[in-house]
């Protein structure tokens, strides 16, 4: 079999995770040929864990154009920071580079626009590497939802929601980004992990379009507060200051098909971390949390009461995944399934592998990656106004109407 050779810009948790956890055990598709990263050390780690798995040793550079320019790479993973993501996936375009790009927010709509442009002008192929598209759960639902198991959809809502206080804190000495960002903006700054499978199942860029949302922000007390209990190990730098970026955000968006979407941001509170996948249709819901299959015509109309409702349905899920769950989560290994968050992060680097090798259309493609992106931007200009409404742009030109639905697995 032919093989992707591979190029990594950014080699920070995400970067170096995929590439120890999944990448260089994906062999059958992968050969990582160059490195790039802003400190040599990561360099130089993943370049020896790249040599202790059998491939010969990449090159190495902290300047991403030189990447760019070797014959030897005909791919990138961009898993940089979020800042840029757009300049480097655009760069890699116009190099004639096939663009895996991380997930993250975006800071302006120009930035999207770019995005897009560029990859109609070069056609090179894209991809969004949102993972949780590939989780177990949400494509359960998805499958369905496709099914009209739980009938005309109608909302769904889903979460980043995740302690982050501790990684956002120690930003400085672990050479990451995010504190920065939560320092400077108050945003849902996060938004594709819970949008990303959203938008797969209600057909966004595909028949439908997110159209407009409304945002609003909790103040900003979490940080703070976990800043002043550890203060003793604390970056001094951080103490007594005022994190921008408020604890809970929450965003409101709506659908040309009259569907509405429901984002929460839960970040610097103490919690355990959810996604809080829900589809809501006329004959029944999901909800990932407890795994919980809630169909009306299964229903006892006679017993009301929540708590036992919910102990019946409790981690119900798993009685559908015989007739419904994809063939790919079917027939996952044992050791994909330790290979990273689960085993999403294996199977999305297979279906990128793929749709790449064939020459086939990426399943999370640069509109989806603009459309869901763009939704920092517009939360915060929302929230600055208030919950003021902000317009999403169409980014499709108009061809959303005509575009065929692309799931990421067969249904």
């Amino acid at each position: 079999m032919e093989k992707i050779r591979l190029g990594i810009i950014g080699l920070g948790q995400r970067g170096y995770g995929l590439l120890k956890d999944n990448i260089v055990k994906l062999q059958e598709y992968y050969n990582v040929t160059a490195l790039c990263d802003v400190y040599e050390d990561r360099i130089e780690q993943a370049s020896k864990t790249v040599v202790e798995n059998g491939m010969e040793k990449p090159f190495g550079t902290t300047d991403y154009n030189e990447l760019l320019m070797r014959d030897d790479v005909d791919a990138v993973l961009i898993s940089c920071a979020w800042e840029y993501h757009v300049p480097v996936a655009c760069a890699a375009m116009k190099a004639g580079k096939a663009v895996a790009l991380e997930v993250g927010g975006a800071y302006s709509v120009e930035d999207c626009f770019l995005l897009v442009n560029t990859w109609e002008e070069t056609k090179v192929p894209f991809m969004f590497m949102e993972n949780c598209c590939y989780d177990k759960y949400e494509l359960l639902a998805t499958s369905m939802a496709r099914k009209g198991v739980f009938g005309e959809i109608v909302h769904c809502s889903g979460s980043y929601s995740h302690d982050l206080r501790e990684e956002v804190t120690r930003g400085k000495e672990n050479r990451h980004y995010r504190l920065r960002n939560y320092l400077n903006r108050n945003c849902e700054n996060y938004p594709t992990h819970e949008l990303g499978p959203i938008a797969k199942l209600l057909d966004i860029n595909r028949g439908n379009r997110m159209v407009s949302l409304v945002s609003v922000a909790s103040k900003s007390c979490g940080m703070e507060a976990y800043v002043e209990k550890h203060k003793d190990t604390m970056n001094p730098e951080l103490i007594g200051v005022d994190f921008k970026q408020g604890d809970i955000v929450h965003t409101i968006i709506t659908c040309a098909g009259g569907e509405t979407i429901l984002l929460k941001l839960d970040t610097s509170l103490p919690r355990y971390y959810s996604r809080d996948f829900t589809v809501r249709g006329t004959e029944g819901f999901y909800e990932q949390a407890p795994n919980i299959v809630f169909l009306e015509k299964d229903v006892d109309h006679t017993i009301f009461e929540s708590t036992t409702s919910v102990v019946k349905h409790l981690n119900n899920g798993k009685e559908y995944e015989e007739k419904y769950l994809p063939d790919i989560w079917k027939n996952i290994t044992e050791e994909q399934i330790k290979s990273g968050h689960g085993g999403m992060d294996s199977i999305e680097f297979i279906e990128f592998a793929k749709a790449y090798l064939a020459g086939e259309e990426m399943p999370i493609d640069v509109y989806d990656a603009a459309s869901w992106m763009v939704i920092s931007v517009l939360s915060e200009k929302s929230i600055a106004q208030g919950g003021a409404p902000m317009d999403i742009p169409d980014f499709t030109g108009g061809k959303w109407t005509m575009r065929e639905r692309r799931d990421v697995v067969p249904m």
